[in-house]
């Protein structure tokens, strides 16, 4: 059933990323979008669900947090070093595209664990695995638009962005279905969630948002930020 179900995300993933394809010619609209969803699914989905499931702490702060401030930085210290890496080899101060695939490829575990996600609440029940999987399905549009918009991003091939797109799809599949071998344990989880959520929020702030805004900063493109948070609050509340 888990596996079955799953199919839905990986059909509402494709369906994100080819609304991401088909409205190029708004780019800034698009990225203040992505730029949106992703502050929302950062702030309003993965970081609690990483409080929750990593709660102890370390030295007065908890371990989800400290994690999340880690994954900002490793984020940004990883495009640093790959961008002086490319100016080194008298590259044209461009995007690197390696950050745009580190970055689609983090979508991509992060869609497996969603997998395994569901797994697990069917394992639970299935009242709670039905609970949990429309919250996956429902936000894995968010996460196919945000795969193909962030490897495009960086300077990478559409062919590149469609291949990671069809892995970020898959991979609720693969991940529900690994939960017939085994079961991961709830803190490694909480921990994973804090540390993606904190590369994702990065990518967001220092990224996404200010290309947005470079050539195009109108109402429309802060309007289209707010309607992706909204979007995934809603997601959030209906799962709830």
């Amino acid at each position: 059933m888990a596996v079955f179900v799953a199919l839905g995300a990986f059909v509402m993933t494709l369906v994100g990323g080819w609304t991401a394809q088909r409205v190029t010619d708004r780019r800034h609209l698009v990225l203040g979008l992505a730029g949106g969803l992703m502050l929302g699914v950062v702030g309003l989905d993965l970081l609690p669900e990483a409080m929750h499931a990593a709660g102890r702490e370390i030295w007065g702060v908890p371990q989800a947090l400290l994690l999340f401030v880690g994954g900002f930085l490793a984020a940004h210290l990883l495009e640093r070093l790959l961008a002086a890496r490319q100016a080194a080899h008298g590259a044209d101060g461009g995007r690197v595209p390696q950050v745009g695939l580190g970055a689609a490829s983090a979508m991509v575990g992060h869609s497996l664990m969603d997998g395994i996600a569901i797994g697990a609440a069917f394992q639970a029940g299935s009242a709670m695995g039905l609970t949990v999987a429309l919250a996956v399905v429902t936000h894995d549009f968010a996460d196919g638009f945000n795969t193909y918009t962030i490897t495009r991003l960086y300077g990478n091939a559409r062919r590149r962005a469609v291949a990671m797109l069809f892995a970020d799809a898959a991979a609720p599949v693969v991940g529900a279905a690994s939960t017939l071998l085994f079961t991961l344990p709830e803190e490694l989880l909480g921990s994973y969630l804090g540390f993606f959520g904190g590369a994702l929020l990065y990518l967001a702030a220092a990224e996404i948002l200010p290309e947005a805004h470079h050539d195009h900063p109108g109402t429309s493109t802060v309007l289209c930020t707010v309607a992706g948070v909204g979007f995934i609050w809603l997601v959030v509340g209906a799962a709830e």
